[in-house]
């Protein structure tokens, strides 16, 4: 037996070997997906539009971004993305990328990162990869955080707080106010917010959570992504034109990555011009995420923190949370099971994530057979 096969087989042992999902089943509802805005749903339905759209819109880059000559619609994305947010805009192949990219960029001497304890992998990873100085403060911890800042303010050039707007285990939300409020009291500080998995679901537009309060000029660099509530591919970051000069220059992912396929960037404008019209479509989700959140809690006894249409059902054990999965799907419904390392030891889960188009009484077989167990 190799070291790789021990390694395999301990976590067989721990309940935590994972396999690639098989393709969803007809008549299955899927409430594991991320396409939020049930866009993805009817990608088919809206190619003959696109085509009539982007005719041109080919499927290979070829080159970098820096090198490449097909960028018309990478470069129309961005101006898009400029218009809605009102700051530059630089378009990254996914959110991996982006943050992986921006943080070992922002990895200057003298540079502190102070980030959130549930901060997104890609982010730990970029801060590993810089060897970056960086510090965690306990999960939306204004007290702690602001306790690290007295602490470091006047030993560091630059302190970067990153945080994400909407955390994706959990489905709780940032203080962005009050992270804010923080900036203005510690001239310097800089904001790095992750909108991963607010960005077309949350504000007036669907721009996030800095567009729902009101805040996107207080933050100094948005992530965004399109894999998501967008039914597409990539990523983008809102900052300065100072920052996205820089970005270019000097993040690794974006100079040395094939460019994404022009036809992903025409998608991606097509998209998001139908998100931000999806005022109703938000609406309702929002809804139905509470009454699936109370639901949840009536069942569990305990709160779920949730403010999204990300629910946790925690169960505490690997072996349980495959069990309720499997359940559930002989039910009807695709749950999947959340274990080491995405959660710490006994932060085991069921992740329900919603979509725009399901309803209140999709979900009655599933309340059911979870309080029965």
């Amino acid at each position: 037996m190799t070291v790789y096969s021990e390694i395999l087989q301990d976590f067989a042992e721990e309940k935590r070997l994972r396999r690639l999902p098989e393709e969803l089943a007809p008549g299955l509802i899927d409430l594991s997906s991320n396409d939020y805005m049930s866009l993805g749903e009817h990608c088919k339905e809206l190619i003959p539009e696109f085509m009539e759209r982007f005719p041109d819109a080919c499927f290979s880059s070829s080159a970098s971004r820096l090198l490449s000559s097909k960028q018309k619609y990478h470069k129309k994305l961005e101006s898009l993305l400029e218009s809605l947010y009102g700051k530059p805009a630089l378009l990254f192949n996914s959110g991996y990328h982006a943050n992986v990219g921006c943080i070992s960029a922002l990895t200057l001497p003298s540079t502190l990162f102070i980030c959130d304890r549930l901060i997104h992998a890609s982010i730990i990873d970029g801060l590993r990869m810089a060897d970056s100085k960086f510090t965690r403060f306990p999960h939306n911890d204004i007290n702690r955080l602001e306790a690290i800042l007295k602490k470091e303010y006047d030993n560091f050039n630059r302190i970067i707080i990153v945080a994400e707007a909407i955390y994706s285990m959990d489905g709780d939300e940032a203080p962005l106010r009050d992270l804010v409020e923080l900036k203005r009291r510690y001239p310097g500080i800089m904001l790095y917010l992750d909108e991963a998995h607010a960005f077309g679901v949350r504000g007036d537009k669907g721009l996030g959570l800095a567009e729902e309060k009101s805040l996107i000029e207080e933050i100094d660099i948005i992530v965004g992504t399109l894999g998501k509530a967008a039914a597409s591919a990539g990523a983008f970051i809102i900052s300065s034109e100072e920052l996205k000069l820089f970005f270019i220059n000097t993040a690794r992912p974006f100079i040395f990555s094939t460019a994404l396929p022009p036809v992903n960037a025409a998608w991606s404008i097509m998209m998001i011009e139908r998100l931000n019209s999806m005022k109703h479509e938000r609406k309702h989700l929002s809804a139905i995420s509470s009454y699936f959140a109370k639901h949840i809690e009536e069942i569990s006894g305990r709160n779920t923190g949730s403010t999204s249409q990300i629910i946790p059902f925690l169960t505490g054990d690997s072996a349980r949370s495959l069990d309720i999965a499997a359940k559930l799907k002989e039910a009807g419904f695709i749950a999947l099971p959340i274990r080491r390392p995405t959660v710490p030891p006994g932060g085991e889960r069921i992740r329900f994530s919603l979509c725009s188009d399901m309803k209140p009484e999709d979900f009655d077989d599933l309340f059911q057979i979870l309080s029965a167990l």
